[in-house]
């Protein structure tokens, strides 16, 4: 049911929502038919409000029968970027490190509305905290990217000369990268390696035989590998580390999946898992470690950055369920 009342800047409204488990943003656009643009800028500048308590985050989740009011006469708020400046690690004339919230897309995805993309925010960013950067073009060149729920370390070129060069060396799988993840189940230590192709036969990205061809006779896949080491056990599941070779699209989820243990929040990869599922509103994933030569200095450099508030809190929840102390075999970055 929708209600309005009129005041000097425009109508406010209400509704109490029949949606359940959605994101406000989405709920907003829905129940007042607005263009994405309109239902965020909304939010970002206070004028939404949940249950009475004003709420500027696109991404909190509504219940059913939550109330959705519109206070158009409600002072505006000042919108907070989606990108804190401290999440920038580092940046010099040829790279830039960010540590990535879950969330976010690393770039703009040609069939994606989102505004609020990894990349733009970071150019935001540069053109204050650089000042060689307010005289000249500032842009950022993508060399990788990480999954829009997936949280952490993420590095961009500042020059072309600087994308060659690391993107060379990703090429060479030589780039050093770790990631943290909570998956279903016990996991032993082990090396995942196959070969992950666009449509594994069931319409998603999967692993598929050596040797399977096209119409074009060209082998299908490409490889992957993964190394998966045991860092928690946890009550019916584990903390691990993976330390990737490739940097295939959902390799590490994939790889988890078909090995019997997706990660705690997938809602992809995880048809033929018939386990209790572990509740997860984002797939827990974090790119914890980032290390490389630099394209410019020769030397190598690395960034540690540790589990976000959010796994941390699902990580406690999960230990603090666990009936026997849980097993530490390496203790985690937290």
């Amino acid at each position: 049911m929708q209600s309005q009342s009129e005041n000097e800047e425009g109508p406010d409204r209400f509704i109490s929502t029949e949606l359940d488990k959605v994101r406000l943003d989405k709920a907003v656009k829905r129940h007042f038919d607005l263009p994405w643009i309109k239902a965020r800028t909304w939010i970002d500048t206070g004028k939404v409000f949940l249950n009475g308590t004003r709420i500027t985050a696109h991404e909190f989740v509504v219940a059913a029968g939550d109330r959705i009011e519109l206070r158009m006469s409600a002072p505006k708020t000042q919108p907070k970027s989606a990108l804190d400046r401290k999440e920038i690690v580092m940046f010099d004339e040829d790279i830039v490190v960010v540590n990535k919230p879950a969330g976010m897309m690393t770039v703009p995805h040609h069939s994606s509305e989102e505004t609020e993309t990894l990349d733009r925010l970071v150019l935001d960013h540069l053109r204050v905290l650089d000042p060689k950067g307010r005289r000249n073009k500032v842009s950022l060149r993508v060399v990788h990217r990480i999954d829009k729920e997936t949280s952490g370390l993420v590095v961009f070129a500042r020059t072309f000369a600087a994308q060659q060069a690391l993107s060379q060396q990703f090429r060479a799988h030589s780039i050093e990268r770790k990631y943290y993840a909570i998956v279903h189940g016990k996991i032993a230590e082990q090396t995942i390696r196959s070969r992950l192709a666009r449509d594994a036969g069931s319409g998603i990205r999967g692993s598929v035989p050596e040797g399977r061809v096209n119409a074009e006779g060209e082998e299908l896949g490409r490889i992957a590998v993964t190394h998966v080491e045991g860092v928690e056990r946890l009550d019916k599941a584990s903390l691990v580390a993976c330390r990737i070779e490739t940097g295939r699209t959902h390799q590490i989820r994939i790889h988890l999946s078909e090995a019997g243990h997706p990660i705690v929040g997938e809602k992809v990869y995880i048809r033929n898992f018939i386990g209790p599922l572990i509740p997860g509103y984002r797939v827990m994933l974090h790119a914890a470690e980032l290390g490389f030569i630099h394209p410019k200095s020769d030397e190598a450099v690395s960034w540690t950055q540790p589990l976000p508030k959010d796994f941390k809190q699902r990580l406690k929840s999960l230990q603090l369920r666990s009936k026997a102390s849980p097993k530490q075999v390496k203790p985690a970055q937290q």
